[in-house]
């Protein structure tokens, strides 16, 4: 499936107004699993900042990150970095707006960049999974952290991460990643964990995320109206009423397994420090 044409749409539609704008980034805060995850390995992290933090969040995208962090911490000095020029423009514009002065966006190749010891957190969000040469940028964020600086991930496990379907599984019968943009359908957690070592980094912890009941809130929020809109775009004007339908059910699914623990899943939180 191609997730960018979707994504270009998305914006033109919630570009329109500031308040649009937020209101989409509360959309994904609710729907996409991945960013509760997030969230919560936030909370745990900025708990420990007694001072400012210089954040780098690597592969910004729509920038819904860097508005949840530069909303609560005014104080602290947050880079969004991505490869598309035309997201950085449109991420200047939109926190220019709304007068977030400490929060800025630069054009960036990971492969390519590294600022040392500059930063105290790396956000790296549904990235690392497009990025062939993925050992080169995690010893980049590795240069780029302060000591003591951690590498926060969330990305795809082998365990069908991508809604690959292996012989096994009969469900979709399908044996290829869901969304073409990937070079690799998703890590294990002993080869993630090497990589991050092997980069440097002195010590890691990486855990499970989209579970049993994050599969199926995923295939609802996400995979389903994926597909329709690949279908045609006619189906922005179904969306709404599907997703009032089902809401309910996906945050059900989310605060389920955002609370679990599990011992396999389709995504990997993988931390690191330096």
């Amino acid at each position: 499936m191609q997730y960018d044409p979707i994504k270009r749409k998305l914006g033109v539609v919630f570009n329109q107004t500031p308040g649009l704008r937020k209101l989409f980034y509360r959309l994904l805060d609710i729907l996409l699993l991945r960013s509760w995850h997030i969230r919560k390995a936030f909370k745990v992290w900025e708990k420990e900042q007694k001072e400012p933090a210089h954040i780098l969040d690597a592969g910004s995208g729509f920038g819904q990150y860097d508005y949840y962090m530069g909303k609560k911490h005014p104080e602290w000095n947050i880079k969004g970095i991505d490869v598309k020029a035309e997201q950085i423009e449109d991420c200047n514009g939109f926190f220019q707006k709304i007068n977030f002065n400490h929060v800025r966006f630069e054009v960036a190749d990971l492969i390519k960049f590294t600022e040392p010891e500059t930063y105290d957190m790396v956000l790296c969000v549904d990235v690392m999974e497009h990025i062939e040469e993925d050992v080169k940028v995690l010893e980049n964020f590795q240069k780029s952290l302060k000591k003591g600086g951690m590498l926060l991930i969330s990305t795809p496990s082998d365990q069908g991460g991508s809604d690959v379907h292996h012989d096994h599984d009969h469900e979709e019968g399908e044996n290829h990643s869901f969304i073409d943009e990937h070079v690799r359908d998703g890590y294990g957690i002993e080869e993630i964990k090497t990589k991050m070592l092997n980069a440097g980094f002195s010590k890691t912890e990486v855990h499970y995320q989209y579970g049993p009941a994050g599969r199926r809130a995923w295939r609802l929020s996400m995979k389903y109206p994926i597909i329709m809109l690949n279908t045609s775009y006619l189906f922005f004007v179904i969306l709404p009423f599907y997703y009032i339908i089902t809401f309910p059910f996906v945050l059900i699914l989310n605060l389920m397994d955002v609370k679990g623990k599990h011992k396999t899943g389709t995504g990997l939180i993988a931390k690191a420090w330096k």
